[in-house]
Order: C-alpha cells, then structure tokens, then sequence
C-alpha cells in the first residue's frame, strides 16, 4: 500500500488507524500516515471500510424543512465533524411527518445508517426503541430540557422556553405593553409560546396570539395580514422564528407601517438573513451551527465506543442579537 510504504508503517497499522482505531496509534505515527494521506490524496474504499468494520460510514441527519435557512447551518455543522471521521452525512427532510422520520428509524435497523442526528418533530422516545437496542446510536436536537429514560438516546437542547421570555422581557424594558405573536403550528411553537406568555403574564399584559399553519416568510404574512385587518393594536411583534419575522416586516410595510418607528419586531434563530433585511431582525442567536458539530461529536462518541451507558442531556447557550427592527414604543399606541 503507498500510504503504508510512504509512512514507513506496516499495512496493517494503516487499516486499523483508517478502521477507527486512532486511539490505539501512537500520536507521531498517526501523523506520519495522516502526512501520507494528504500527500498521495489518497481516499478509502468506502465498500470495503464496510466489509471490514461492518458498519456503513454514514449518518442521518434529519431535519423537519430543508428550506428553513436554520437547518443547513445545523446540517453543515453536524457535516464537518463526522468527515473528519470519515464518516459520510445524508441529510433527510422529514416534512415533520411522522412516517418520513420512521422511515429513518427502520433504516436504521437495517444497518444503511452507523448513527443518526436530528430534529424530530412526529417521534418519541419510545419509537427508537428498535434502533437503539439495535445499536444504533441516536442524538435528538430539541426546543427544551427532556426527562431521559432507560435508552441511551442523547440530548442535545437549547432552552426555547428561556429564550423566548428572555426576549419579550426585552420588549417590556423598552416600554412595550402590546406586543403580539405570530406562531407556525407545530414543532417549537409550545415552548416558545410559553415564554412569550409568561413574560407577559409577569408584567400584567394581556397576551395576542396569531397562528399561521406555516413556520415560513408567507406563513408570517398571512398572519400580519389578519393581525392589520383585524385592527389590532400592538407596538411589537414576536415572530416564532426569523422567516416568519421577515413576512411579518414585509407585510407591515405593505401596510405603510414603519418598523421600528410604529412597531417593532423581533424574530427567533438568527438565520443568516436576519443580518440582511432592512432594519436588520432582532432575534435569538442559538448558534445552529455550534449545535450541528457537538451533535456530531456527541454521536461519534457512541459509535467509537468512547461513551456508553445511560442517556446524555447536554444544554447549549442562545443570547440576544439585538438590530435596528426594535426600538422605544410609542407612548400614543399604547394609552
């Protein structure tokens, strides 16, 4: 083999450290072949890693909408740890139905996928059942804390609910005592339903929610639309993700209103348009990416063997990115 003789390293010292073994190769020889590698531009034989090692060198990455400029982020992220492991990545846009994540599932057990990673919005902890005990290692992405359980499903989450109260607290400071929300079904929408409605209920303010079927730009314009034909009176608008914040500006323009001067709006994820709109979005920042990669790493741990035992719940930080969508409120909209 080239690397073996580039290396000065025996065949079978290659084979393991290609296997997965790294850890049992000492340091300097692992650089020597790793040295080779880059210099012959040399690439496994996926087939044959597989006949060897018996596993797939792939993972599952399920995300609910491939289309939402959140998941990409989470997926690129999840998609440059595991290729450094030589692990390939195959992204699954479940839709959130239930049968597509199942399908993932039953994949899985039949050995097509080593792991999987993902955001799950159809599946419980019990529907995983066949594919841990199979072996098949399984990191969920959530809104909130999970209680665990006897599978060794892992958690990886960022505190929504926190989120979200943090935010509208935010809005309050500012003088806001009218501040409405814009909702897709589903997904998030509980948890950070609840923080809006806890911040509010902590300031005395009556709580306006206008729900969308849709987490999307259009979904936040059909409920905008609703929310000014209605006549309803707000100084702000919380938004349950940053598309969604986007129709919602878009619509309000539309409607001659300024923002942040008559109302102002806040979003939720910190997609990468967020920066881009005029005004710029105030929103959350839960750094989808960071999430993608220690997903990845977390996932890696189980299928190597460096983590075994009970399940893993690791919480990951969110803050406030505040932009030109918020401001003072004004005083004549709220008498």
């Amino acid at each position: 083999m080239d690397v073996a003789r580039l290396a000065g390293v025996s065949q079978a010292t290659v084979s393991a450290a290609l296997a997965g073994g790294r850890d049992v190769v000492a340091a300097e020889t692992m650089e020597r072949i790793d040295a080779a590698i880059a210099e012959l531009g040399y690439r496994p034989n996926r087939f044959a890693q597989a006949l060897r090692t018996q596993r797939s060198m792939t993972i599952a990455c399920v995300v609910p909408d491939l289309a939402n400029p959140f998941y990409p982020s989470l997926f690129l992220g999840a998609q440059a740890v595991a290729e450094a492991a030589d692990f390939d990545v195959v992204a699954v846009n479940s839709g959130g139905q239930r049968a597509r994540e199942m399908a993932v599932v039953q994949a899985a057990c039949e050995g097509r996928y080593d792991g999987v990673v993902g955001v799950f919005f159809s599946l419980g902890a019990r529907d995983f059942t066949g594919m841990v005990e199979a072996g098949v290692p399984l990191v969920r992405i959530e809104a909130s804390r999970k209680r665990g359980g006897p599978l060794a499903i892992d958690d990886l989450y960022v505190d929504n609910y926190a989120a979200a109260r943090s935010l509208v607290e935010g809005l309050i400071a500012q003088g806001h005592r009218r501040i409405a929300m814009v909702a897709g079904r589903g997904g998030p929408e509980t948890v950070r339903v609840m923080g809006y409605r806890r911040a509010l209920e902590a300031a005395g303010v009556e709580a306006q929610i206008w729900e969308d079927s849709d987490f999307s730009d259009e979904g936040g314009r059909r409920a905008a639309r609703r929310f000014v034909a209605a006549g309803a009176r707000a100084t702000a608008v919380f938004a349950a993700n940053d598309l969604m914040a986007i129709g919602v500006m878009q619509e309000l323009a539309a409607a001659g209103l300024n923002v942040p001067r008559d109302i102002s709006v806040v979003g939720f994820d910190d997609i990468h348009a967020a920066g881009l709109v005029t005004p710029g979005l105030t929103t959350v920042s839960l750094h989808q990416d960071k999430m993608g990669r220690r997903a990845a790493e977390m996932l890696l741990e189980r299928i190597t063997g460096k983590a075994s035992g009970p399940a893993r719940i690791e919480e990951c930080a969110y803050h406030l990115r505040e932009r030109g969508s918020t401001g003072p409120a004004r005083q004549d909209v709220n008498d």
